[in-house]
C-alpha cells in the first residue's frame, strides 16, 4: 500500500483496488489529488475526522461528478452542523462502524471535535487520529487545565488500546504550536501501542519540527516518517 501526504492532516492510501482520502483541506503543492488520485480507477473512499474547516472541504462532494464509485463517511458533526446534507454521505458516531467487502471502518474518540478512524484493509492496520491529542499549552495553561487536558486524552486513547494493540500505521498530530512539550501526546500514543509508522500531522509546514519526533519513534521501534514537503509518498 502507498501513503502520500497531502497537507496538514490530510493524507491518501492507495492499493490495487480503491483509494482512501482522509481529512482533505487543500491539495499538496503538485497536486496529487487533482491529477492522480480522482483519475485513477477503482472504488475511492473519502473520509473526514470532523467539520473543522482545516479537515473538510466540501469541495470534495463534487468529487463525485469526477469519480462515480465513490463513498462518503464522515464524523456526524458535519451533518448537524450542516456542512453536508444526510444523503451525501455514511455518518458515523463513536463506536459506530461501516464495513464493505474491502475494508472495516471502526470510529473512536477525539478530544476535540469529531471522532477517529480505525481502518482494516489488505491485512493492514491503520489509524488516522483526526483532533485526538493530548491538546495543553502547558506554558500558558493553568495547573488544573494541564490535568483535564492530560485526563481527557488518557481516557480516550485507553478506549483505543483496549482494542488495539498494534498498528501498521498512524497519521497522528505533532503540532508545534503547543509549545515546548508538542511531541508529548505521540509519545503517549507510540508508548501505549505498538506502531510500526507514525506518519506526522497538524504541523502546517513545520516539517523539521515534526520530523524531531524520530528519535522518541525509534526508541519504541516506530519508524517516524520525516516528510520534507506535501505530495511525498512511502509504501508500507
Amino acid at each position: 500500500m502507498k501513503l502520500t501526504y497531502i497537507y496538514h492532516s490530510g493524507y491518501a492510501i492507495e492499493a490495487k483496488d480503491f483509494t482512501i482520502i482522509i481529512d482533505y483541506y487543500k491539495d499538496s503543492d503538485n497536486k496529487v489529488v487533482r491529477n492522480n488520485l480522482l483519475k485513477k480507477k477503482g472504488r475511492l473512499y473519502v473520509l473526514s475526522t470532523h467539520s473543522h474547516h482545516d479537515h473538510f472541504n466540501k469541495e470534495i462532494l463534487s468529487w463525485k461528478t469526477e469519480h462515480p464509485d465513490i463513498i462518503y463517511i464522515f464524523s456526524r458533526d458535519i451533518l448537524t452542523n450542516e456542512n453536508a446534507k444526510d444523503r451525501d454521505a455514511i455518518y458515523l458516531d463513536k463506536s459506530g462502524f461501516y464495513r464493505d467487502e474491502t475494508l472495516f471502518i471502526q470510529a473512536y474518540g477525539s478530544t476535540d471535535l469529531g471522532i477517529s478512524f480505525l481502518i482494516k484493509a489488505e491485512d493492514k492496520i491503520i489509524f488516522h487520529a483526526g483532533d485526538l491529542n493530548n491538546w495543553h499549552w502547558n506554558e500558558e495553561s493553568t495547573a488544573e487545565e494541564i490535568q483535564e487536558a492530560e485526563d481527557f486524552y488518557q481516557k480516550e486513547l485507553d478506549l483505543l488500546v483496549a482494542d488495539v494493540k498494534h498498528l501498521d500505521l498512524a497519521m497522528f498530530p505533532i503540532d508545534p504550536r503547543l509549545g515546548k512539550d508538542y511531541m508529548k501526546g505521540a509519545k503517549q500514543f507510540v508508548d501505549a501501542i505498538q506502531t510500526d509508522i507514525l506518519a506526522p500531522m497538524h504541523f502546517d509546514k513545520a516539517y523539521d519540527k515534526a520530523g524531531a519526533f524520530a528519535g522518541i519513534a525509534l526508541e519504541k521501534g516506530c519508524k517516524c516518517v520525516c516528510w520534507k514537503q506535501t505530495g511525498e509518498s512511502i509504501l508500507f
